[in-house]
């Protein structure tokens, strides 16, 4: 049995910053709800409150909520309309789909001045003869029933024999409840064999002594038979699951309240079996990296992304689509030197990297509007930065300036090289780097030119006397 928490409520009014008690509007549908409570204590300025697809057999605990414009509560258990007075400002109410065989309580609604709507669509008493002519009579206030507007005339029409009208929808009323309380018979008539089977199959196994020998043989031979059933059940269960299945559903019933809460228990039963086997099979391991080394990659959380490289700033830049209203305490980002793992909800996302990356540099962002997850990695360094060059146009080529008509003979596309004339080649005078004493014993080679005559007698005392016969110093 599902009941109404405190922690379902809040998880419902979001929209409300999670705070139930300024709450006016929630929805509790599709829950498997079975009793209406604690909102009439914890919601009390509830203006629309949505129940509809669930499993409650009863209005109540919802007088306090005076201030309660909407009630939806279609597609439930609920036989008898009560419990509503006190909902002053109640201006439209939802039955459809329920069981409801007791049109008389229908009256009850007339304390619900401000009432406009209502909808009993696909109930019991929807079936019964003069049924529109009743409500609309005996709720003055209604201008809609079932989505069909109330006109004047038919009010009018509707008021005139109004006595044997109440009668005969009296009489049909008495005659479903009779029927009512046969299928209740019925339903407890089949729970109560169910319960002496089982016992049955137990086989005294349920604490009582057994004194009689012959009760104990054949409580034995009962078991034997039971264990053997079991035995066979359990070479083929595959079969015996298909045929229960094929049964329960192909076994023809009446709509009643009980045969709802049937169905509902054994697909219950159904989905809580297959999440046994679940969790029995062992979940396959996730093969990130291979044994040898290789990484792989992987997208687990099925999301869209984007990579690319940044030539001008030397970066691999990774946009991943992570989900917009997801709080950015789930995702997790682990970036290696060759590739990035992404962790989105426990799920796993993985690229290998072109090039190599610098880990410590990269950072994370993500977009405010759109919720992207953008990583920006430089690359290592070493990485060659590869830049595409553009050839240009001949007609784009500029053109030379040349003075000479050798520059103008060469051709463009050739390649040119830097030529150094041979004749302005000088050897390296070392007799004027290191002075030395000169000798008489014969010239010294000198490999440059010998300097004027001037310059010479310029770099001797005055008392020199220059001796034609005597060579002249080089």
């Amino acid at each position: 049995m599902v009941h109404i928490t405190e922690e379902m409520v809040r998880r419902r009014a979001e929209h409300n910053d999670c705070e139930i008690f300024s709450l006016e509007e929630v929805s509790l549908h599709q829950q498997d709800i079975e009793r209406i409570e604690h909102l009439d204590r914890w919601c009390r300025d509830l203006r629309i409150l949505y129940l509809q697809n669930n499993l409650v057999s009863r209005m109540e605990n919802l007088s306090r909520l005076k201030k309660l414009e909407y009630l939806n509560l279609a597609l439930n258990n609920i036989e008898v309309i009560e419990n509503l007075e006190g909902c002053e400002s109640l201006q439209k109410l939802d039955l459809t789909v329920n069981f409801i065989g007791c049109l008389s309580s229908a009256e009850s609604l007339r304390h619900n001045i401000h009432l406009r709507e209502l909808f009993l669509v696909g109930n019991p008493c929807t079936e019964f003869e003069g049924y529109r002519q009743f409500l609309v009579s005996s709720l003055p206030q209604l201008k809609s029933l079932d989505g069909t507007e109330i006109s004047r005339s038919e009010r009018i029409r509707s008021s005139q024999g109004l006595k044997e009208v109440k009668r005969r929808v009296l009489e049909q009323e008495k005659e479903f409840l009779r029927r009512r309380a046969e299928e209740k018979e019925e339903v407890q008539r089949k729970a109560a064999g169910e319960e002496k089977g089982n016992k049955e199959r137990r086989g005294g196994f349920d604490g009582s002594s057994n004194t009689n020998t012959g009760q104990e043989v054949e409580e034995n031979e009962e078991s034997q038979e039971v264990e053997e059933n079991t035995k066979q059940r359990a070479t083929t269960p595959d079969l015996d699951e298909e045929q229960q299945e094929k049964e329960f559903w192909h076994t023809p019933c009446s709509f009643t309240p009980e045969s709802r809460l049937e169905t509902h228990r054994h697909l219950e039963e159904k989905r809580r079996a297959k999440e046994k086997v679940k969790e029995k099979q062992p979940k396959a391991s996730r093969t990130l990296i291979t044994a040898d080394g290789r990484v792989m990659n992987v997208n687990e959380p099925k999301l869209d992304f984007c990579l690319t490289e940044d030539e001008q700033n030397n970066t691999v830049v990774l946009d991943l689509a992570v989900y917009r209203h997801m709080d950015t305490s789930l995702v997790d980002v682990d970036v290696q030197p060759t590739y990035v793992r992404v962790s989105v909800r426990g799920k796993i996302f993985q690229m290998v990297l072109p090039a190599e990356v610098r880990p410590d540099s990269s950072t994370a962002q993500r977009s405010q509007t759109s919720g992207h997850l953008v990583l920006t990695m430089p690359r290592a360094e070493g990485e060659i930065k590869v830049s595409k060059t553009v050839p240009r146009p001949a007609s784009v080529r500029p053109h030379r300036c040349s003075s000479s008509p050798q520059d103008n003979n060469r051709n463009p596309d050739s390649p040119e090289w830097l030529d150094v004339d041979p004749s302005k080649r000088t050897a390296l005078d070392l007799g004027s780097i290191v002075p030395g004493h000169r000798t008489k014993q014969g010239p010294v080679e000198a490999s440059g030119a010998a300097p004027p005559a001037a310059a010479a007698h310029c770099c001797f005392s005055e008392g020199f006397v220059d001796d034609p016969e005597v060579p002249p110093l080089i």
